[in-house]
């Protein structure tokens, strides 16, 4: 049993390197830059509305109108989608895609940009950037973690809410969301009961646990760690694998719009299990190196 576990956790840790290897992922986030309504000039100077970390001086507009964004590239042709220069297509952005409809993808030279949406409402836009020359990406070879310990993997209860039910989350940005809450996981960690608020992880009923624990700040991210569970079972019974806790985006990039643990998320015990901080802190490490 134990070995099946640390062979799985490796799997998905493997997938999870891979992600954050890719060119867009958030190794290479080097940008967000905030729109307003009308039109909104991109490239490297810094007069621009969008100040980019390379390219020409002016490669571009993004104009926002109503809700809708669309780009043209500038003279220089530098600002393309598809390889071709951007003549006034509109942008799909990453609260708006869908499986047949990707976000639309921007390029700059090694640059990718693309359109969000964030707010309470989903109402502010922004640009968001990556180098996918950036040396952070190159220089990666993994996150300093707990060896994987079966006691971690800890059989939970689950309560199911309300139909609709809703929870306020804040984020890094200063808001508020309101996130649709399936229901409550309770367990036990050294005889202390402990309880998590889940949201919405997944459209088969997984579970997204956004937590903070006595380790946070210290040997873990300040801000808190993330954790998906699988569907809870006929009987309400769902595992809480805490060896797949992992540092949200925000410890990659300071341009990242992570979640933080809500209200009743912070637990009073320490979960030695997981990703520990990045880049690792020396006077936590455990001696066990993470493979590249």
């Amino acid at each position: 049993m134990a070995d099946d576990l640390r062979r799985s956790v490796e799997a998905w840790r493997s997938q999870r390197y891979a992600a954050l290897r890719s060119p867009i992922g958030w190794l290479t986030l080097v940008g967000l830059d905030w729109l307003a309504e009308g039109e909104n000039r991109l490239g490297a100077d810094a007069a621009n509305a969008v100040v980019l970390p390379a390219g020409p001086a002016f490669a571009g507009t993004v104009t926002l109108r109503d809700g809708v964004a669309t780009a043209t590239a500038g003279p220089s042709g530098a600002l393309l989608i598809d390889g071709a220069p951007a003549a006034g297509a509109t942008l799909v952005s990453d609260a708006d895609a869908t499986d047949e409809r990707p976000p639309t993808t921007l390029e700059v030279e090694d640059l990718r940009l693309r359109l969000i949406r964030r707010g309470a409402h989903n109402d502010r836009f922004a640009i968001r950037s990556w180098d996918t020359a950036a040396p952070a990406r190159a220089a990666f070879t993994g996150i300093d973690h707990w060896p994987v310990d079966p006691r971690w993997a800890i059989e939970a209860s689950f309560e199911p809410a309300p139909h609709g039910t809703t929870i306020p989350v804040p984020d890094v940005l200063g808001d508020i969301l309101p996130m649709p809450s399936p229901g409550t996981v309770r367990f036990d960690v050294a005889g202390v009961a402990c309880e998590l608020q889940a949201v919405e992880g997944g459209a088969d009923g997984e579970l997204w646990l956004i937590f903070a624990d006595a380790t946070s700040g210290t040997e873990t991210y300040a801000g808190g760690r993330f954790l998906y569970t699988e569907p809870p079972r006929s009987d309400g019974a769902v595992t809480v694998d805490f060896n797949r806790a992992y540092n949200p985006p925000c410890v990659f990039s300071p341009y990242a719009t992570c979640p933080l643990p809500p209200d009743g998320n912070r637990l009073a015990v320490r979960i030695e299990a997981g990703e520990r901080t990045y880049p690792a802190d020396p006077r936590h490490r455990t001696g066990h190196a993470p493979p590249p």
